[in-house]
């Protein structure tokens, strides 16, 4: 159940061997302190595992809004009035937008990690960024979301 005034939210996590590379990093940690001794090694373990789990958190933590007039991806907010047709990109099509098709301009809230993506153009006259590259879980509820949003 979204919050009144918001069309959709949606929150890009780390997915869950990452949070195991975290935990790793504790390990490792604790085993390069482990000749200094028993507390050395406990003290890696527990400060190693807590950078791992802020840094997978941190990257991992981008969110996608539509809130009553505006978009919100990442650390960008473009009201939708500015925003022109969205297109939905299926995984191969996605590739090729961050990859070989991709603009410098391009607005790209970008996790490696989601296959599909959503592409809406920028109509903006002042604005010289062409789209945004939005990689979600749900482009076609993004999509309609914006729709929604327009009238």
């Amino acid at each position: 159940m979204l919050p009144p005034g918001v069309l959709y939210d949606e929150r890009l996590t780390a997915p869950r061997p990452w949070w195991l590379i975290a935990a790793l990093s504790g390990v490792s940690l604790g085993l390069i302190l482990f000749p200094l001794g028993l507390m050395p090694l406990l003290g890696g373990l527990v400060v190693g595992t807590a950078l791992g789990a802020v840094a997978v958190s941190a990257y991992g933590s981008a969110r996608i809004r539509v809130v009553a007039d505006s978009l919100v991806a990442g650390e960008a907010r473009v009201p939708v009035s500015a925003l022109g047709e969205a297109h939905v990109l299926d995984e191969e099509e996605a590739r090729a937008w961050r990859t070989h098709r991709a603009d410098p301009r391009a607005y790209m809230l970008l996790r490696g990690y989601v296959p599909t993506a959503l592409r809406v153009e920028v109509t903006d006259p002042e604005d010289p960024t062409p789209y945004l590259y939005l990689s979600t879980r749900r482009p076609r509820a993004l999509a309609d979301a914006l729709e929604a949003a327009r009238r």
